[in-house]
C-alpha cells in the first residue's frame, strides 16, 4: 500500500528539546500499512479508517473518556494495533493530556462524548488553539437518524437543535466536521486531520454514534491518499525582505536576537539557531519560547521578560540599537503589563509568514524559516552586545544557608531541582510561581520544557504532564505544580500510575493561589489544605509503583536527599510545604505591574 499522508515538519531545536514538535523532516509517511495487509469488509469501517489515519500522522496514544455516544467508536480505536487508548478521569484532563502530547509528539488526539464531554473539554481545546498546537478533538455524536427529526436527546440542553456544541467549537478550532453519513465521512475526516497539521491548530470531528462499525465501499480499499503541500515563500519578496533586513542590522552597533513562541509553529528553531551562529549577536528568548532555543548556546543571555527578565538580559535587549524578534507574542503577561521598553523603529518582527522592518516596509508570503536561513548568509558578524553582557554580568548568588529547623524555602527547592536536570529530563511548569522559578532553570542540552503562557490555564499542568510523559517515555518528566492548580485536576495522577509513568511531581503547598495573591489579594485566594501525599497514597491504593514524601525543613534532609537520586522505577510525588509568602522576586514585580495594568482607569471618552 502506498498511502501518503502529510507529516508535520519538525521544529527541532539544536538542544533536541521535546517541547516543540517531534524530531523529523518534512516528508510524507509512506507504506504506513504494509502492502501485504488486506482489510476485510468487516474491518473496512469508519472507525478503523479514523484509527489508521491517527496512527499514520504520528498519534499512537489517544486520551478518552467514555460516554454512550462514543462507545462503539472506542471499540474500533482499541482494535487498531498501533493505537493505545488511555482513559482519563475527566474530559478536561483528556484535552490537557492531548495538549501535552502534542507539545512533544507534534500532534495529539482526544475522544469524548456529545455535549457533556464536548463542553467539558472545550477549555483545553481553546488552550491548544492559543498555543498553535495540532490537536484532533473527536466527539461521539447523536445517531444519524436523529438529525432533522425535531427530537430532544439526552446530553443536550433540552432543545432539538444539536448544533450548540458545534457552535462552541467553531471559535476555538480551525476546522469542524460533523460526520452523520458514510458517503462523505472519509473526505471529512481526512480534510480535518490535514487542516490541523497545515494550520497547526485544533480541529473538531463529530461522528454519529451508529456509524463507526458499518462497512462502506469508501473504506474497503486503501484509505484515500492525501498529502500536505509544502508552503513556499515568494522568492522576490524573500530576497527583498532579506536585503532590507541585512541593511538594517548591518549598520547597527549592538544588535540582538530574541526568539518567540511562534518559532515552533513556523518550524524555524533550527534556522534561528543557524542565524545566531552566523551573526554572533547576543541571543535571548521570550518566556513562552523557553526550551525552543538551546540554552547552552555560547551567546545565550537568558529570558527577555521586561522587568522580570534574567539578570542583565533586559538591559542588553532594551539598550540595543536593533533587535530581531522571531515569532513573538506580545501579550500583557509576557510583556509584564505592557511595561517592556522596546521601540518599533528599532525592531524587525519576523512572523511565520511575514516580515516587518521597523516603521518601514512589510513583506508578506515570506516563510520565517526561509527568511532566517537566507539572512544568516548576509549578516556581518557582530558580537558587541554579547561582549557587553559579558562585561556587566554578575552571577546570581546561592540561596542563603538555612538555619536549623528553618522551613524549606522555594529558592532552595529549585536549587535541588536544577541539580536533577540532565539530557533525558523534561520540565513541566505550571502557570503560577513555578512558571517564574522554572524560567530560571538552566536547561541542559536536550532537556525538554513545556508551559502554557498564552491562555495561562492554571489547571493545565496535571493533564499536560500525563500527555507529555506518555509521548516521550524515554524522558523523566519533572512537573512543578502549585497546590491551587493541583486541586482542580488532581485525579489523573491515577492515570499516570495506570500507564506506569515515572514522572517526578513537586507539589508546592503554600496554601492558595499565590499568583493571584500577588495581582490582587483577597480571602478567595485561600484554599482548604489537603494531605496531598495521603491523597496520592489513596489514589495509588497498592496498584502500580508510587513513592511519596513530604519536605518541610531544609535541615530535615530525608526527602531532599532523595532528590539527588530519585527512585527510577516509580512515580515520585513530593509535597513541599512552604510559607504562603515565599515567592520569587520575579512574581512580586510581575504581579504588581499586571495589577496596575488590570486596574488602569477607563480612558476618557
Amino acid at each position: 500500500m502506498d498511502t501518503k499522508i502529510g507529516a508535520l515538519d519538525s521544529c527541532k531545536p539544536t538542544s533536541g528539546d521535546v517541547g516543540g514538535p517531534p524530531n523529523g523532516v518534512v516528508s510524507a509517511i509512506q507504506n504506513s500499512v504494509p502492502s501485504s495487509v488486506v482489510l476485510h469488509s468487516c474491518e473496512a469501517t469508519l472507525g478503523r479508517h479514523l484509527a489508521r489515519r491517527l496512527v499514520q500522522v504520528g498519534v499512537t496514544d489517544v486520551f478518552s473518556v467514555p460516554g454512550d455516544f462514543n462507545l462503539t467508536l472506542l471499540d474500533h480505536l482499541i482494535a487498531e494495533p498501533g493505537l493505545n487508548l488511555i482513559g482519563c478521569c475527566n474530559e478536561l484532563n483528556a484535552g490537557y493530556a492531548a495538549d501535552g502530547y502534542a507539545r512533544s509528539r507534534g500532534v495529539g488526539a482526544c475522544v469524548v462524548t456529545f455535549t457533556v464531554g464536548g463542553l467539558s473539554v472545550l477549555n483545553a481545546i481553546a488552550g491548544a488553539y492559543s498555543e498553535n498546537l495540532p490537536l484532533i478533538c473527536i466527539v461521539g455524536g447523536p445517531n444519524s437518524n436523529d438529525y432533522g427529526t425535531n427530537r430532544i436527546l439526552h446530553h443536550t440542553i433540552g432543545l432539538p437543535d444539536f448544533s450548540q456544541e458545534l457552535r462552541c467549537f467553531q471559535t476555538v478550532t480551525c476546522y469542524q466536521a460533523v460526520v452523520n453519513n458514510l458517503e462523505e465521512a472519509h473526505e471529512q475526516i481526512d480534510t480535518a486531520i490535514s487542516t490541523s497539521l497545515k494550520e497547526s491548530k485544533p480541529v473538531y470531528i463529530s461522528i454519529s454514534c451508529n456509524l463507526p462499525g458499518i462497512p462502506h465501499p469508501t473504506f474497503s480499499r486503501e484509505p484515500v491518499p492525501f498529502s500536505l503541500s509544502p508552503k513556499l515563500s515568494n522568492q522576490m519578496g524573500l530576497e527583498a525582505a532579506v536585503e532590507a533586513a541585512a541593511e538594517f542590522l548591518n549598520k547597527a552597533v549592538k544588535p540582538v536576537l530574541v526568539g518567540g513562541p511562534k518559532l515552533r509553529v513556523a518550524k524555524a528553531c533550527e534556522a534561528f539557531v543557524e542565524l545566531a551562529d552566523a551573526c554572533g549577536y547576543a541571543l535571548a528568548v521570550m518566556p513562552s519560547a523557553k526550551g525552543l532555543v538551546p540554552e547552552n548556546h555560547p551567546h545565550f543571555i537568558g529570558t527577555y521578560w521586561g522587568a522580570v527578565s534574567t539578570a542583565f538580559c533586559a538591559e542588553i535587549v532594551e539598550s540595543a540599537d536593533a533587535y530581531l524578534f522571531a515569532g513573538p507574542i506580545f501579550n500583557d503577561y509576557c510583556s509584564v503589563g505592557y511595561s517592556h521598553l522596546l521601540k518599533k523603529d528599532k525592531a524587525i518582527i519576523v512572523k511565520p509568514e511575514r516580515v516587518v522592518i521597523g516603521n518601514g516596509p512589510a513583506f508578506g508570503c515570506v516563510l520565517m524559516r526561509d527568511f532566517l536561513k537566507a539572512l544568516a548568509k548576509r549578516l556581518k558578524h557582530n558580537k558587541t552586545a554579547h561582549e557587553n553582557n559579558h562585561r556587566i554580568y554578575v552571577p546570581e548568588g546561592q540561596p542563603l544557608k538555612a538555619a536549623p529547623k528553618e522551613p524549606l524555602r522555594v529558592n532552595v527547592l529549585f536549587q535541588h531541582i536544577q541539580k536533577m536536570l540532565y539530557s533525558e529530563s523534561a520540565v513541566i511548569a505550571e502557570t503560577g510561581d513555578s512558571w517564574f522559578n522554572c524560567q530560571k532553570l538552566k536547561l541542559p542540552k536536550d532537556c525538554g520544557f513545556a508551559g502554557m503562557s498564552s491562555k495561562c490555564n492554571m489547571d493545565q499542568s496535571d493533564g499536560a504532564t500525563l500527555g507529555y510523559a506518555q509521548a516521550v517515555p524515554e524522558k523523566r518528566v519533572i512537573a512543578c505544580i502549585g497546590d491551587g492548580s493541583f486541586q482542580v485536576t488532581a485525579q489523573d495522577v491515577s492515570t499516570m500510575l495506570r500507564c506506569g509513568q515515572k514522572t517526578i511531581i513537586f507539589l508546592i503547598n503554600n496554601g492558595g493561589y499565590t499568583i493571584e495573591v500577588e495581582i490582587h489579594d483577597g480571602p478567595y485566594n485561600v484554599i482548604k489544605n489537603w494531605n496531598y501525599t495521603g491523597l496520592i497514597d489513596a489514589i495509588h491504593n497498592g496498584e502500580g509503583n508510587c513513592w511519596t514524601a513530604k519536605a518541610r525543613c531544609s535541615v530535615k534532609r530525608s526527602s531532599l536527599k532523595q532528590l539527588k537520586r530519585p527512585k527510577k522505577d516509580c512515580l515520585c510525588f513530593i509535597e513541599v510545604i512552604v510559607h504562603k509568602d515565599d515567592t520569587s522576586k520575579e512574581l512580586l514585580e510581575w504581579g504588581s505591574r499586571v495589577s496596575a495594568a488590570n486596574s488602569s482607569p477607563p480612558n476618557p471618552q
